[in-house]
């Protein structure tokens, strides 16, 4: 059970990582986060077709980064906060993960240039 809600996890992220890797969906993305639009809204400052945007918007919601709705005919997109905490939520995790091991290495080395070990070099010859 476990591994299936991992398993499920990860495919979320990695759709949402997938969609958000291109520069076209960011942008609208970025436009959804200032309020909700109409699918024509988004695509006018696009230099691309209206069928060009709407492939991108169909990716973004397949990620689940965007959510469609309809009002009479017109059909208003908004962003799904909720994918969006998922990757934040991933993404803390990995920076308390590498501050942890950073902050580890940087006592090892603090812990190294305070007490040097002397080499063969350093020894002195004791006469016997």
């Amino acid at each position: 059970m476990i591994e299936k809600k991992v398993a499920s996890r990860t495919a979320r992220l990695d759709a949402v990582f997938a969609a958000l890797a291109d520069p076209t969906r960011r942008a609208i993305v970025e436009r959804l986060s200032r309020s909700e639009a109409r699918v024509t809204e988004i695509a006018e400052p696009f230099p691309m077709s209206l069928n060009a945007v709407s492939k991108h918007i169909r990716v973004l919601e397949a990620s689940g980064v965007v959510e469609r709705h309809k009002k009479g005919r017109e059909h208003f997109l908004s962003i799904n906060t909720g994918s969006l905490d998922e990757v934040d939520g991933w993404i803390e995790r990995m920076r308390h993960y590498w501050e942890a091991r950073l902050d580890a290495m940087e006592r090892v080395l603090a812990e190294l240039n305070k007490d040097p070990k002397p080499g063969p070099k350093d020894r002195k010859h004791v006469s016997r």
